[in-house]
């Protein structure tokens, strides 16, 4: 019998059983699809040639060049704000307060590293982070270059009192308090790794329910520390999802610290710098500036133009708010094509700039359509994607649910509760789409699933990135992974730090994952000869790989019925090196898939067409 050509259709497709995908894939893992061919995904290196640690989980990544060019990175985590130029990152968490000298106080416990400080209305909360300075020593091991250090705030024991962890444990001879000239330097209070829904018996409000019984799910809620970076000028905007905003100005240099925002309000869901006209905007933001009470989930605020500072609207600028109807609150935002585009939880409205007087007009352009997270939305040369709580969404004018061949895939196994997690990044370099997410069983990122808004194709895989940026300010795009485990040493000295630590890649940058290797596959459905009782027999099939390096497994999977175990053929698996011609097989089966993996070193590939020999088969 005359060869086969195996050319299959582009795209995962999990909604379709595996044998009703028949001539399409059905799984992978590290793959992408171009000009309707899967290839493995493009490995990774090391953000700055070092991989460097930073405190907490990475939730946004913003890339810049200040007006000489030179190139700036700025992430913000759940614990810190950081800043990467030239070759270095330096720690510009905005401060929340500065004790008077003398205000602090050290005491020690013979034979223990755990060292008490009292600070009146210290303000501060677990894993909060603190400097202090003009400390002397205790008297024995516990020296002043201890004590004047940065320290991770171990246990809060009341409103005045708590517990850091020296690096040596204290002697007898430790019996002073530091002395008179301690000031105590405090960052802004840390945010959440995970977000939390408390429910059941006690949750919830004083009077909430009655004694007794359990509370609705979702009654007290607590979110992960989101960041939401943009820039106004050559100057970074930081802003706290659900927080405040800070400004970061880079003529002050890289060792200033972001300062909160003067005259802006002090809680706002979401915030970005609109263009070409130049408001900061503020989204589920304040009804009153300044007081945090009033803060409206559906209410819009923009700053005078050109006025980061200014909120407050007058007859002489162009600051002004607008209340928002049809949702609860405003998710998300992001800037289109002439206009911004605001997400609620159910519906999507448009923001455009139509100058004095109202400066900004609004329309509703979409119902039934909510976005997930802060970040799960984003928009590509005027064309907007998003993710919804159980579908994905396109606008491009109109909004538009999204056909999606792995739906039932990703909203059957995504963690709602981590939804706020969810990041959002384009690939320009390959016309992608990937939305990275948690899993049902997670609470950190383990997945993620791509579109190619060229040709229309889906993938999903285990690739776990917490923010990613684009090429643009770096040759790369650049992207975050989160190691709750990782106590790695980072670019400064904290003591009684704990675990958890984040790392920057530059993607796309070689074909291994920072040296070590990818393990890559992709499976088709399950195909047969043709109708009725015959079984099939492969003789041999001949490899068709594109820039194909290093060696590959090709496994055929065999099974006689839609509903049997599938078994690998006798001579599985089957070694294709780049410059194997043929490979003969004892492949017998009603039905057949086909799986290509690779999982060694500088190993990449691109699948062609396989002609296979196969012919019909008796039942025995």
């Amino acid at each position: 019998m005359a060869y086969f050509r195996l050319a299959l259709k582009p795209g995962i497709d999990k909604q379709n059983t595996e044998y009703g995908a028949e001539g399409g894939w059905i799984d992978g893992d590290y793959i992408r699809f171009r000009y309707g061919l899967p290839e493995k995904l493009g490995g990774w290196t090391s953000f700055n040639g070092n991989l460097t640690a930073l405190v907490g989980q990475i939730t946004d990544i913003q890339t810049w060049n200040a007006l000489d060019g030179s190139p700036y990175l700025a992430v913000g985590t759940t614990r810190k704000l950081y800043v990467y130029n030239g070759g270095q990152y330096f720690d510009i968490t905005p401060i929340r307060a500065t004790t008077g000298a003398g205000d602090v106080t050290f005491a020690a416990t013979t034979g223990s590293n755990i060292l008490t400080v009292t600070d009146t209305g210290h303000g501060a909360i677990v894993g909060d982070f603190v400097r202090f300075s003009g400390a002397v020593s205790l008297g024995g091991v516990i020296t002043a270059g201890i004590l004047n250090a940065e320290y991770e705030i171990l246990n809060v024991v009341d409103s005045d009192t708590y517990t850091i962890q020296a690096p040596v444990a204290a002697n007898v001879s430790d019996s002073g308090d530091g002395g008179a000239s301690v000031v105590g330097t405090y960052q802004i209070n840390v945010g959440a790794d995970v977000s939390v829904f408390d429910f059941g018996w006690g949750a919830g409000t004083w009077g909430l329910s009655t004694w007794g019984t359990p509370r609705p799910a979702g009654v007290t809620a607590l979110n992960t520390r989101v960041w939401q970076l943009d820039t106004f000028g050559e100057d970074l905007i930081a802003q706290i999802c659900n927080g405040a905003i800070y400004v970061w100005d880079l003529s002050g240099g890289t060792g200033a610290r972001a300062t909160a925002i003067s005259g802006a309000p002090t809680k706002n869901m979401f915030a970005l710098v609109s263009t070409p006209d130049r408001h900061l905007v503020c989204f589920g933001t304040e009804t009153t500036i300044g007081t945090a009470s009033t803060q409206d989930p559906m209410f819009v605020r923009f700053s005078n133009q050109e006025d980061i500072n200014t909120f407050t609207e007058s007859a002489t600028n162009t600051a002004g708010g607008q209340r928002l109807t049809d949702g609860s609150r405003i998710l998300s935002a992001v800037r289109s094509r002439g206009q911004i585009l605001i997400f609620t939880d159910t519906s999507l409205h448009g923001m455009q700039y139509v100058g004095p007087p109202y400066t900004f007009g609004f329309q509703q352009l979409g119902a039934n359509c909510g976005c997930i997270g802060p970040h799960a939305a984003l928009d590509v040369n005027g064309l907007a994607f998003w993710m919804g709580t159980e579908a994905f969404y396109a606008f491009d004018g109109t909004v538009k649910k999204m056909p999606c061949t792995v739906q039932d895939y990703v909203f059957k196994d995504i963690n709602l509760i981590q939804g706020s997690k969810v990041y959002a990044g384009v690939n320009s370099q390959f016309n992608e789409v990937t939305w990275f997410y948690c899993s049902f069983t997670s609470d950190d990122i383990d997945r993620f699933v791509s579109y190619n808004y060229l040709e229309n194709v889906w993938s999903v895989g285990s690739l776990a990135r917490t923010a990613w940026s684009d090429i643009g300010t770096f040759e790369k795009p650049v992207a975050s992974e989160y190691s709750a485990s990782s106590a790695a040493t980072t670019i400064s000295t904290i003591y009684g730090l704990t675990p958890g630590r984040s790392f920057l890649y530059n993607q796309e940058d070689g074909v291994n994952a920072n040296g070590s290797p990818i393990t890559a596959f992709i499976q088709s459905g399950y195909f047969d000869i043709g109708d009725g009782d015959s079984m099939i027999f492969m003789k041999r099939f001949i490899p068709d790989f594109k820039d194909q390096q290093g060696n590959l497994e090709v496994q055929l999977r065999l099974r006689a019925y839609p509903q049997s175990t599938a078994v690998p053929s006798s001579l599985d698996p089957y070694t294709v090196t780049p410059s194997t011609q043929k490979v003969d097989t004892r492949a017998r089966g009603r039905q057949i898939s086909l799986k290509i993996e690779s999982d060694e070193v500088d190993t990449f590939w691109r699948y062609g067409t396989l002609r296979v020999d196969i012919q019909p088969d008796g039942l025995r």
